[in-house]
Formats: structure tokens, C-alpha cells, sequence
């Protein structure tokens, strides 16, 4: 009975253990082609400790993603800046030479194919008909797309967090989102675990009234990269610590 109730217990603390998040304070301020850059300061009211969320946050009616192969190791700053995007984020993850692990499609070409792999779930495409973030499986070549990076895992689908990702590895991470109302987004955060980024994003109104469907996490740690063009002709850019392969950059439709 005594082993009974004290694994009962270790659950209990388990299922609370998850950061519970609050808003303590948000900036927003435009970009060209009614993009939106939002600044989201968080506090976790269990821990005392803080949270930071860097958003782009567009419509797919005048936007669309553009994936940037980066073969050169260029900054995001310096590709951002010389394809005039409005915002964009590291890709997806790649080896040790440099290579692309997973499915890139750019202007319509696979540069890598698709892969079966635990992590790398989900598949974010641009087409003509807007963006979408399929499951691996859902994906089909002989689909209409321009754009395609594979990547993972899933953070959100369905509106519902995703349940059973890794709760103790902290790291920053940049992750794409879409949602209700023909809007979209892209962003980064300073280090949270897997499962509280995709408990954040299902329940924590980070973009205000656009609620999102689906979310998928990219390649994080030392490869996050967030960069805004503001309105102003200044730019938002937390840069990447080491050169990445390939960033997702909006861009006008």
C-alpha cells in the first residue's frame, strides 16, 4: 500500500511539474505587409522564473514561406536582409557536413528527400493554396508545393498540445505555427523544455485572438534565429550561435 501511494504521489507531482505560464507583458509593432512582430515576457507562477517569446505573425492571404537554402553559412541577419524578407527562422536540422536531414523542397525542387525518422514528424509546406503543416504521412509529392521542410516533433495539433514530449531538456527553440482566421506565425524562445513550449502555444494567448491549430518545432539550441523587418527600416534580429543550413523566411506572396 505504502509503494502504492507513493508512486500515486510521484504521478501526481509529475502532471504538475509542467511550468504553468502567465503573461506578464507584450509589445507588438508592425513590419511591411501587415506582418507583426510580438515581444511576449511570461512568468511561470510555479517556478518564479521567466520566459521570453519572440513572434512574426502574419496572414497567408498576403504572406507566404519561402525555405532559403544556406549552403555558405551565411547569418540570418545577412540573408534576411539581402532577400528583403519580411521575418523569418532557422530551418531544420542537418549532420555533420552540413547536409540536410530530412525533406527540403525550394521553388518547387526537392534538395532532400523525404525521411522516416522518430523525431523529424512533421512536414511544413507552402503552396498556392496557403500553408499547411502536415504529419510525414500526410505528405505526397505529387502535391502542388512550393515550399516543404520536414522537421519535428509536433508541439501542437488540433488546437491540444502534444502529450508525452520530453519535459527535462532545456533549450531555446524557434518553432512555426498555423491557425485560425488565414494567420500564421513563425517565433522563438529562450530555453523551455518540449512539452511546456507545446503546452504554452496551445493555451497561452501568445498572438492574441489567433489560436493555433498546428505547431511544429524546428531546429533549436544554438541553431535558433529570429529576424524582423520593422516598419521603421530597422530590424529585430537574435541571431543564430553557429551557422545553420537552411532558414524559413517570410515573405510577400
Amino acid at each position: 500500500m505504502a509503494k502504492r501511494k507513493a508512486a500515486l504521489l510521484l504521478l501526481a507531482f509529475a502532471a504538475t511539474a509542467q511550468a504553468d505560464w502567465t503573461i506578464r507583458s507584450t509589445d507588438s509593432e508592425p513590419g511591411h505587409a501587415g506582418a507583426v512582430h510580438r515581444h511576449v515576457v511570461l512568468k511561470n507562477a510555479t517556478a518564479n522564473e521567466s520566459d521570453v517569446v519572440d513572434l512574426a505573425i502574419f496572414s497567408t492571404k498576403s504572406c507566404t514561406l519561402r525555405l532559403i537554402d544556406n549552403q555558405i553559412g551565411e547569418t540570418s541577419s545577412q540573408t534576411m536582409t539581402r532577400e528583403k524578407c519580411l521575418a523569418g527562422v532557422n530551418g531544420g536540422y542537418f549532420d555533420e557536413k552540413f547536409a540536410p536531414i530530412g525533406l527540403r523542397m525550394v521553388n518547387a525542387q526537392i534538395i532532400a528527400p523525404l525521411q522516416r525518422a522518430r523525431l523529424i514528424t512533421g512536414v511544413l509546406i507552402a503552396s498556392s493554396h496557403g500553408l499547411r503543416i502536415l504529419r510525414a504521412r500526410e505528405f505526397s509529392p505529387h502535391q502542388k508545393i512550393n515550399t516543404a521542410i520536414q522537421c519535428g516533433p509536433f508541439l501542437v495539433d488540433q488546437f491540444q498540445r502534444i502529450r508525452g514530449l520530453n519535459d527535462s531538456n532545456l533549450a531555446r527553440r524557434t518553432f512555426a505555427a498555423t491557425g485560425t482566421n488565414d494567420r500564421a506565425l513563425v517565433g522563438v524562445c529562450s530555453e523551455l523544455s518540449l512539452a511546456d513550449l507545446g503546452k504554452l502555444l496551445a493555451t497561452v494567448p501568445l498572438a492574441g485572438d489567433l489560436k493555433i491549430e498546428r505547431a511544429l518545432n524546428l531546429d533549436g539550441g544554438s541553431s535558433s534565429a529570429f529576424w524582423f523587418a520593422q516598419e521603421n527600416g530597422k530590424a529585430v534580429s537574435i541571431p543564430e550561435q553557429k551557422p545553420v543550413r537552411d532558414f524559413v523566411a517570410v515573405v510577400p506572396r
